[in-house]
């Protein structure tokens, strides 16, 4: 049975999400249709491929994973069908492919679009260039070569030779604060120093933690999470709250970095003794 993920930034207080799922049920009655979110921000894009990422890794090799996100900040030209460490992304060319893989996939096509579409025209049109192998259900795309893509890449880590400073990639529900800076990045820079995780002008982490039971009930830790990324939080308590971190997209919302439409993160640094 074919896998199909479906990411968006919609929400689901109204039909569309149900309707999408119909248009590929009426392809082909036996996809299993699994929701990763659709409360995506239209706008962070670093926040999307993390969800993106960590979550399209654990499908069986061959699942098809549809990602809706700011489908008309400018008139979608074409969609992209890329395949990528065993799995289909199916995505708008507006540089969210690349934010999820890091790199322009090697197998890679396009669904052409042409002319004005309203969302469930453009989801009917990746529907119909669907085409099911009877015998074993293998999907192939209808497509063609694509044009230039358009390329957009995460935000790395700066590193200096006693210090490296990353920024607020997500927020999880909890108000628990995820950094990007991996644990192998960490390890690496880290070089058996001791170090210190500046998140407020005079308050600091000084150790890692395996887990919330490491600390008691209301203290907060910093961890390397399930997807390999630094986590501050605030067991039985709101970190990203009480100490207003905030993402960039939020702070945006607020106008305090809305100059130019220019990206604003807040930093977390991290020094190295």
């Amino acid at each position: 049975m074919p896998i199909l993920t479906l990411t968006t930034d919609i929400g689901q207080r109204d039909y569309l999400v149900g309707a999408i799922k119909g248009q590929f049920l009426s392809i082909d009655s036996s996809f299993v249709i699994n929701d990763i979110t659709h409360y995506l921000s239209q706008t962070n894009f670093p926040q999307a491929a993390y969800i993106c990422g960590n979550a399209f890794k654990y499908y069986p090799p061959g699942s098809f994973h549809l990602v809706l996100i700011n489908l008309y900040e400018t008139p979608p030209k074409q969609f992209l069908v890329a395949r990528y460490k065993q799995q289909v992304i199916i995505c708008p060319d507006n540089g969210i492919l690349t934010m999820i893989t890091g790199e322009v996939p090697k197998e890679i096509m396009a669904i052409p679009v042409k002319g004005q579409n309203t969302l469930l025209e453009l989801t009917q049109l990746i529907a119909e260039s669907i085409v099911i192998n009877s015998t074993d259900k293998s999907i192939k795309f209808k497509g063609a070569t694509p044009k230039p893509i358009v390329e957009r890449y995460p935000l790395r880590p700066t590193i200096g030779p006693n210090w490296m400073e990353g920024q607020i990639l997500f927020i999880d529900s909890f108000e628990n604060v995820i950094i990007n800076i991996t644990k192998e990045e960490f390890e690496l820079n880290k070089n058996s120093r001791k170090f210190k995780i500046f998140f407020r002008r005079n308050e600091a982490f000084e150790e890692i933690s395996m887990n919330y039971t490491d600390v008691p009930g209301t203290e907060k830790l910093a961890w390397f999470n399930s997807a390999g990324y630094l986590e501050l939080a605030l067991r039985n308590g709101n970190m990203a709250g009480l100490f207003g971190l905030q993402v960039f997209n939020e702070q945006m919302q607020q106008g305090r970095a809305a100059m130019e439409n220019k990206w604003f993160y807040q930093t977390i640094r991290i020094m190295f003794e």
